[in-house]
């Protein structure tokens, strides 16, 4: 079907906003997909804050966003915003890196008052990097996501059940607009 850059902007190594796109992510391979994980945490810290747009880890990750058909961009959410981490990539990809592509923007935090930080923060940015089409987003609270012992990943049912509908929906949309250009 399509191939799917699952990007966590998370800057912590035991994120629940990466766990829960790893949780995601393997939802999209059972329909089909092809999934490449990227966490920007691995990144190497001083291209990222230097603007080293040569660098060949932020050249890597430019030709992972290249050679996808679809996004998920995952980020906790600090001060009503989306993460440093994921600015400080975004704005080291092409002014078009995200043309062509459908998006799925998703966010974790600790209140309902982040809420409308995906619409107001993270979807103009998408907006302005080309996204042919922003599916729906969703923010989870920290709350909902349930780490187990062994390292697997619990969401509560209200969480479930819309996570789950929102990412069928980005999955229906890969699919539409893969038979629209091969079509």
């Amino acid at each position: 079907m399509a191939t799917v850059l699952s990007v966590s902007g998370s800057p912590s190594a035991t994120s629940r906003t990466a766990r829960l796109l790893r949780h995601l992510d393997a939802r999209l391979r059972d329909q089909g997909h092809e999934v490449i994980a990227l966490d920007v945490r691995t990144l190497p810290a001083e291209p990222l804050l230097g603007a080293d747009f040569a660098h060949p880890a932020i050249v890597h990750a430019g030709s992972l966003f290249a050679q996808a058909d679809g996004v998920v961009i995952g980020t906790p959410v600090y001060k009503a915003a989306y993460s440093g981490l994921l600015k400080s990539l975004l704005d080291l990809l092409p002014q078009y890196a995200l043309e062509g592509k459908t998006v799925l923007p998703l966010a974790t935090g600790g209140t309902n008052a982040h809420v409308l930080a995906i619409d107001y923060a993270l979807r103009p940015v998408l907006n302005s990097m080309g996204a042919d089409h922003i599916v729906q987003g969703w923010f989870t609270l920290d709350r909902h996501i349930t780490v187990e012992a062994d390292d697997s990943l619990t969401l509560a049912p209200e969480a479930a059940e819309a996570v789950t509908q929102v990412l069928d929906r980005f999955s229906a949309a890969l699919g539409a607009a893969t038979l629209a250009t091969t079509g």
